[in-house]
């Protein structure tokens, strides 16, 4: 077995184990508490950060999760495992079914693999830039385009309350809210949707699972200047990403640059 290979098993196991974490808890109906940054955390955010940090680390490789105090010790690492135990926390609280476990191995700072289990739609999405992207264990790929009319856009439901996509209002693409930024990239790696992207910041551990799938599968992932993203930094934070399916780079900028 490849060490990929192995890294993939490891995936594949940890996301199964999250199914008998989450069955203990039922979404809306779960106590939690506030962090000092504003956002919730419940028992199931900790018990699923537990699962995977039993599961996916070995000696020498680094660890990055939302849940777990933050350590310099990643940084002398060439290999970083990248978690988020729940993504969309604010919507598991409501009720929402847009949520997702997510997990991401970063080696040398590029996103190389990664994995994202989406409750609500039964899908298991498990990649590596190697071997590319299988949907509960069927191959697949990114959709193709050539332009941004009838695509369809993922977008986050808090910047859509915002009204931060007012200003798309008479874009030739159509816009679908929706929570978890992991999960909505999760998607497009799937080919069940198109593109999303975000102008806000967010943190490492929301899309390197994400990243890591979309490009696998054949999309495309950048940040707000155009660089690439590197994972594993000293301040885990991006000002903001984009993330699409196959030949939608250069219409989204070309949009951008008239807007």
């Amino acid at each position: 077995m490849s060490s990929r290979d192995d890294d993939l098993r490891r995936i594949t196991t940890a996301l199964e184990a999250t199914r008998g974490v989450l069955a203990a808890f039922t979404p809306g109906e779960v106590e939690h508490r506030v962090k000092d940054g504003g956002d919730p955390v419940t028992e199931a955010d900790l018990a699923l950060n537990e699962a995977l940090h039993q599961i996916l680390p070995q000696p020498g490789e680094g660890w990055l999760s939302e849940e777990t105090a933050d350590s310099e010790d990643r940084l002398s690492r060439e290999r970083v495992w990248i978690v988020d135990p729940l993504d969309g926390t604010k919507e598991f609280v409501s009720g929402i079914p847009e949520w997702c476990v997510s997990i991401a191995l970063a080696e040398g700072g590029r996103a190389v693999a990664g994995g994202i289990f989406i409750p609500a739609r039964d899908l298991t999405i498990v990649g590596a830039v190697e071997s590319g992207v299988t949907v509960n264990g069927e191959p697949t790929r990114v959709r193709e385009h050539t332009g941004l009319d009838g695509i369809e856009v993922l977008a986050s439901r808090s910047e859509v309350k915002r009204g931060e996509w007012e200003r798309y209002a008479a874009a030739p693409f159509r816009v679908q809210p929706m929570g978890s930024v992991a999960a909505k990239m999760g998607l497009v790696a799937a080919g069940l949707s198109d593109a999303t992207w975000t102008l806000v910041p967010k943190h490492e551990w929301d899309v390197a699972g994400g990243t890591a799938l979309v490009r696998a599968a054949g999309g495309e992932v950048w940040r707000l200047d155009g660089s690439s993203p590197r994972f594993n930094q000293p301040r885990p934070k991006f000002d903001g990403l984009f993330a699409v399916s196959a030949g939608l780079r250069q219409p989204i900028e070309q949009y951008f640059q008239g807007t």
